[in-house]
């Protein structure tokens, strides 16, 4: 029987992500959580879902001081999680952060020198990075060569509750800025090559926000290995669902696309559970003979039995617990979440001023 007491920590924000992260904490046996914090009523609710009594605190300090936590959970909008988790890893706790990891780069690098300071760990949640099709995705586009030229979208036609999430996160981050990082870590990774310049649009559709933000965005990349990515996002009930879920790469030996009939079917934008579902990929070979024809069929890789959102969630926080007790170096791993936000925050700058911005 062991002996190993569980880590002990706080949830703080119980709305989409919390809920998840906080269901896995409760399932697994290794955490034991000692408070929820939301301003609101949600950590009521959460308790509720939970069939739980854990502690409810309405302010983060006195949670803090006051459930004494081994651990950090951190999901709340962007503009809190420097303050949040500086605080946290000077009260000697591990950090799991929803990514962003700050809503600036000077957080960025205040939370990472913070944590190599006082020896804790601190994970960011790119939940992509622990899904095996997303995986599979980039060890394909690996394959087709370079320069690789990347095709990625994710617009969310939003309506009552889902627009209310996205006006308060626009009070901090535009939508390139809060999404795109995931899919610029995706070009990333693809490429393995350093980004030299960035481009990017913007539009304001609505009047709910202020005037220096836009709800639709779009990102253009430059790699230096000469390949090239593009990444829009849209927040909003205006937001078109024609063509809001595309995930697709081709270099000089194919193409490989990520095909999601049901997570890109009409209604399912802003599910957030659609967002990582991949349920296919389309391999495509490039190869042709001497009339010029293929030499091969497209292949289909089925992707039925992937995990779902809460089960993407659950692996993120195994890997948490792993870093924890297995002492994981995340050097890498800060310095990749630190990199793409500053990618983005480059592509919030080329909409704001017109021009290029160079890397």
């Amino acid at each position: 029987m062991s002996t190993i007491k569980p880590i002990r920590i706080l949830v703080v924000g119980c709305g989409n992500m919390g809920i998840a992260h906080a269901t896995a904490y409760h399932n697994f046996s290794e955490f034991e959580i000692c408070g929820l914090v939301s301003r609101g009523s949600s950590k009521n609710k959460l308790n509720e879902q939970l069939q739980a009594n854990y502690p409810l605190y309405s302010d983060f300090d006195e949670a803090l001081t006051q459930s004494k936590p081994h651990a950090v959970c951190i999901s709340t909008y962007p503009d809190t999680h420097e303050d949040f988790a500086v605080k946290s890893l000077e009260a000697g706790c591990h950090v799991f952060i929803e990514k962003p990891l700050a809503d600036t780069i000077e957080g960025c690098e205040r939370i990472i020198a913070k944590a190599k300071e006082v020896n804790k760990k601190v994970v960011v949640g790119y939940i992509l990075r622990h899904h095996p099709s997303w995986i599979r995705f980039i060890n394909e586009a690996e394959k087709l060569g370079k320069p690789l030229v990347m095709r990625m979208n994710l617009n969310q036609q939003s309506q009552g509750y889902m627009w209310n999430v996205h006006r308060n996160l626009m009070k901090s981050l535009s939508p390139i800025v809060d999404c795109g990082v995931h899919y610029i870590d995706v070009m990333c990774q693809m490429t393995r090559s350093k980004p030299v310049s960035v481009s990017a649009i913007g539009a304001r559709l609505t009047e709910d926000i202020s005037s220096d933000n836009y709800n639709y965005g779009q990102l253009q990349i430059r790699f230096e290995d000469s390949s090239v990515g593009w990444y829009e996002a849209g927040w909003g009930p205006m937001v078109s669902e024609t063509a809001f879920f595309v995930k697709d790469v081709f270099g000089p030996k194919g193409a490989v696309s990520i095909t999601a009939k049901d997570a890109g079917a009409s209604g399912q934008s802003d599910n957030v559970d659609s967002h990582t579902k991949t349920e296919s990929i389309r391999v495509h070979h490039a190869a042709i003979d001497s009339e010029n024809k293929f030499t091969q069929p497209d292949e289909w890789i089925d992707l039925k039995d992937e995990p779902d959102h809460q089960e993407l969630c659950n692996r993120e926080q195994q890997y948490f617990l792993r870093t924890i007790q297995e002492n994981i170096n995340l050097e890498d791993h800060l310095n990749d979440a630190l990199n793409s936000l500053k990618i983005a925050f480059a592509c919030d700058e080329s909409v704001k001023t017109g021009e290029t911005v160079k890397l």
